[in-house]
């Protein structure tokens, strides 16, 4: 059977990103977008707006044109959308990076993004300047690194916002033109680049107003990466499009984070597991008031239900809420509503609005599920993207012929319409709500030389946190310990990528395909 949202149909949303947020800034000009949680500096909807625009005319003075690709490698600042809906404005394409993003992985997302500018900071020149470098020797040169602060020798946001260049009109087609590619793994394999359209992320925005939608000036905090579709979406879009207000930390400290709601009076917290179990159990918590808080709402990864229920007991909330999707949808598809007054427990929301969703039997794909039966999930609705960026065979593992997207997540929909999300058919290992891909730890692993083989599963601690966990073969000869292990591989990837525990095998169990047997492995990790 399909199972259908229970909120009436949207149209899909034909309006550029940057119109879709935007377009109601005039409605509240004075009203604070963004606050910087450390330095109390504050953008207004006016300030935001205006200098958008005039971001988008400097780009294009630059060279930007429609259809450019434009790397943003920064980490949460104020700074962040104004840069991000400049490049929109520009006409551009924005792939944003991870701030913990290694040169090499830079490089590596640059390259199969086809990107030819970046916007960076300054404290990470280093890390920009290094991939450009490469790039440039392979015959792909970045024409320019824009920096959102200052550095000598780069034009910055300040040096585009003093533009006085006219505004550039691209024609915008949006069911077509590709406004956010981000990097995901999707169910299996290396990152991908997600083509998502400005219909993809304007119609998300409208489907999303049937479960959630913030009030004008509604204080929340951004504490969760810009650059992860989670944040992108729930922390900047979303609010944006609302007249919230949004006070910007750049990255996770608890004391910060607490103090934070405290003098900010924040009523809206968007977060992932690992930051409810801080808000659970931590002794700091009680050294704050956090009175304010109205709503936590997790997402990103599998939320336990005690644990939740621990958190909402502590904060005196009624309940944690939690939401569900992936950067291949937009990336919402549920969210548990704020006015809900009878939720289940561990349910990850009601489905938002023009979307159907379908449960699949896993020993027979072909095979529909009914209420209160385990499958994969598969979705249709305008918030579906419209593929991998130059991977035609990936994306049709992933997308079928009839535009239903395989989540590889296994749930089941109970006889109220609520859905619950209770294991992974994918190999994608979530670490703190981070994507961290076994393949490129595999292949990272493979190139050491005295390792003859190797494979990584995810393992679920105690504490319901999943870590990467090595599998390794040594080769002939060789002495090769733990500590060297995680060493080699730390030195090479962002630190939520770390293998964190490593075990040595006298061979990696595989299929006579050659496929690497993994559930093998999850049983012997338990």
């Amino acid at each position: 059977m399909v199972f259908r949202s229970d909120y009436p149909d949207i149209e899909p949303l034909d309006l550029p990103i940057h119109e879709a947020v935007l377009g109601t800034a005039s409605q509240h000009p004075d009203t604070p977008a963004l606050i910087d949680g450390i330095t109390g500096q504050a953008v207004s909807y006016a300030e935001l707006e205006a200098g958008s625009r005039r971001i988008a005319a400097g780009l294009a003075e630059a060279g930007v044109r429609k259809g450019d690709v434009i790397a943003l490698h920064s980490p949460n600042t104020i700074a962040y959308p104004m840069a991000f809906y400049g490049a929109t404005r520009a006409g551009a394409t924005v792939t944003p990076v991870s701030s913990l993003a290694t040169a090499g992985e830079l490089t590596g997302q640059l390259r199969d993004s086809r990107a030819r500018w970046i916007i960076t900071i300054s404290a990470f020149l280093p890390v920009a300047a290094e991939a450009a470098e490469t790039l440039a020797s392979e015959g792909g040169p970045i024409q320019e690194i824009f920096v959102c602060d200052g550095s000598e020798g780069h034009r910055s946001l300040a040096d585009l916002l003093a533009c006085t260049a006219p505004e550039p009109t691209p024609e915008f087609v949006p069911a077509d033109d590709i406004a956010v590619l981000p990097y995901s793994s999707g169910t299996t394999g290396l990152p991908k680049g997600v083509m998502l359209s400005h219909r993809n992320i304007a119609s998300n925005l409208l489907q999303t107003d049937s479960v959630h939608r913030p009030a004008v000036g509604e204080r929340i905090l951004a504490v969760l990466p810009f650059f992860h579709i989670y944040g992108l979406s729930a922390l900047l879009n979303q609010p944006l499009r609302s007249g919230a207000t949004i006070v910007v930390l750049p990255r996770f400290d608890l004391e910060q984070f607490l103090r934070t709601i405290q003098e900010q009076r924040i009523e809206g917290v968007f977060v992932a597991p690992p930051i409810v179990l801080a808000l659970a159990k931590h002794p700091l918590v009680d050294q704050y008031d956090l009175s304010s808080v109205r709503y936590v709402l997790s997402a990103a990864a599998p939320l336990d239900a005690d644990l939740a229920d621990a958190c909402a007991r502590r904060l005196g909330l009624p309940r944690v809420h939690q939401g569900y999707g992936m950067t291949e949808l937009s990336p919402a598809t549920h969210v548990l509503p704020l006015d809900d007054q009878d939720p289940p427990r561990g349910t990850v929301g009601r489905m938002v609005a023009s979307t159907e969703l379908r449960v699949v039997s896993l020993d027979d794909p072909g095979k529909d599920l009914g209420v209160g039966e385990r499958g994969e999930l598969l979705f249709h609705g305008p918030q579906v993207m419209k593929g991998y960026f130059a991977r035609e065979s990936e994306t049709d593992a992933m997308l079928d012929q009839d535009g239903w997207l395989h989540t590889g997540d296994v749930g089941y929909v109970d006889e109220r319409g609520y859905l619950f999300v209770v294991d992974r058919v994918k190999e994608l290992i979530k670490y703190n709500g981070y994507q961290v891909a076994p393949a490129e730890l595999e292949a990272l692993l493979l190139a050491h030389p005295q390792i003859a083989d190797a494979a990584v599963i995810g393992v679920t601690g105690s504490d319901g946190v999943e870590r990467p966990k090595a599998y390794v073969v040594r080769a002939p000869g060789s002495a090769l310990t733990e500590e060297e292990v995680t060493e080699f591989v730390a030195a090479q990837v962002a630190p939520y990528k770390k293998v964190r525990a490593v075990e040595f095998l006298a061979a990696v169990p595989k299929s006579a395909s050659g496929k690497i047997l993994r559930r093998e492995l999850r049983d012997r990790a338990r």
